[in-house]
């Protein structure tokens, strides 16, 4: 028989003390009030004293009202029939259709053994040409997209949802403007892709402690699938209001703030999240790749700061384009190895000329003397942002593969790609001569 509370001790902001015995941490409350019931979760335990963070927030509630504890921490339904559903951060439908109650497993277990985990070795292709082909995403990885406000990160999301080769999509937002909830919401149905993706929305409306909730029941649905042998690409965004939520909660609480007055275990509570990302063996997996915002573009924030420690690279997200430089996939060797020939050398090469680019724009703008070459490297980056970079271009893997291809042979001659003879022999456009360029380095 589950005991009632009538004696609230104290309540500040959203977190309401009783004094309670054998309650757990994590533990789900029921707190009745004259404005009708909310869920609660315990967030701290001091001897009998019991902490709840009430997901509809304290107003309303009286030191009169009664707390019942449920005896379990958070649930989530588990089954096929959330394909295509859209749920809150309580895992509740915001569609419209009918809740489910079917199969519940619990949220925020612990992540998977690395003895049962195998390396990644299999590719995610999302037809963006500057993941495919210069920061490949690898299945089993976990990845941050670093940006800011303002920067279509989101649409970059909606993209990789309906493109990437995967089983399903588990998308869970964190402090989403409304706006941005229906565009998620009538992209993918548009796109077709809603069939096989499960939405956990919070919007900045919502209560708070759902934003934490929402990549909780993310992933747990999501290994769940991976068991069954399913590959589920998880997409997070925003982790930095995530991040914000903990650090709203820690200062009702009164901890000890850490640096910027984020709780001190930011870094684990990050982690906890990222490391969830697998491959089983004998069965699918999860990867996870999520939005974090830097305020101000600072790197050093401490959210993109203790992120960089724990994920596997980033993709940087600037003026509408993924950034080749600082965007890193530090998995990309583990598999394009495996997909053409030419995919190394052509992804180096045609970084090392964009680099080169850039310093004949900046020799340009001092006003220098531009040379033939300076001209060769000046048209190459131009080409090369509109037809690589921009972010509405959309190839498979080898037609872009065969576009750097073009490009190099648009704006420079073979000898000047410093690409290996025999890649230039083979693949070089047909309607531009190689000549003999192999037997000449023979000779």
């Amino acid at each position: 028989m589950k005991k009632i509370y009538s004696q609230i001790q104290q309540i500040a902001g959203n977190v309401i003390t009783v004094r309670a015995e054998g309650v757990r941490y994590g533990e789900l409350a029921l707190v009745s009030s004259r404005h009708g019931r909310s869920l609660a979760e315990v967030i701290r335990l001091n001897g009998d004293e019991v902490s709840l963070q009430v997901y509809f927030g304290g107003r309303g509630i009286s030191t009169g009202d009664e707390v019942q504890f449920l005896g379990h921490p958070m649930q989530v339904s588990f089954s096929e029939n959330l394909m295509g559903r859209i749920f809150n951060g309580s895992g509740e439908p915001r569609d419209n259709g009918p809740a489910l109650e079917e199969e519940m497993i619990e949220i925020g277990g612990p992540s998977v053994n690395p003895s049962k985990r195998i390396l990644p070795s299999k590719m995610i292709r999302t037809g963006i040409p500057m993941i495919d082909v210069f920061n490949t995403l690898v299945e089993s990885q976990k990845l941050p997209i670093f940006s800011v406000s303002g920067e279509p990160y989101n649409q970059v999301l909606s993209r990789i949802a309906m493109q990437a080769e995967v089983d399903l999509i588990i998308l869970g937002g964190m402090g989403l403007k409304y706006d941005d909830f229906l565009y998620f919401r009538d992209q993918l149905q548009a796109g077709g892709a809603m069939d096989r993706t499960i939405f956990f929305v919070h919007t900045a409306s919502d209560p708070i402690v759902e934003c934490i909730m929402v990549p909780d029941m993310a992933l747990a649905v999501a290994e769940r699938f991976a068991l069954q042998g399913k590959r589920v690409l998880v997409l997070l965004t925003d982790m930095t209001n995530f991040a914000d939520s903990l650090k709203e909660i820690a200062i009702t609480m009164e901890q000890v703030p850490s640096n910027r007055g984020y709780p001190g275990d930011l870094y684990s509570q990050l982690a906890s999240r990222y490391e969830k990302a697998v491959d089983f063996q004998g069965a699918g997996s999860i990867t996870t790749l999520g939005v974090t915002t830097m305020p101000g573009d600072d790197v050093t924030h401490p959210v993109p700061d203790n992120t960089g420690y724990i994920t596997e690279g980033q993709y940087y997200l600037r003026n509408g384009r993924i950034e080749p430089f600082g965007s890193l996939s530090r998995l990309k060797q583990m598999v394009n190895k495996d997909t053409r020939e030419d995919h190394r050398a052509l992804m180096d090469g045609m970084i090392r000329l964009y680099a080169n680019s850039k310093e004949s724009v900046e020799k340009r703008s001092m006003g220098f003397r531009m040379s033939e070459w300076d001209n060769k490297l000046l048209k190459y980056g131009e080409i090369f942002e509109e037809r690589m970079m921009d972010l509405s271009v959309n190839r498979p893997l080898e037609e872009a593969l065969d576009v750097g291809w073009e490009i190099l042979a648009e704006c420079f001659e073979p000898d000047e790609t410093g690409l290996r003879s025999q890649l230039l022999s083979k693949f070089w456009p047909a309607n531009n001569d190689v000549g003999n360029i192999a037997g000449q380095e023979t000779a």
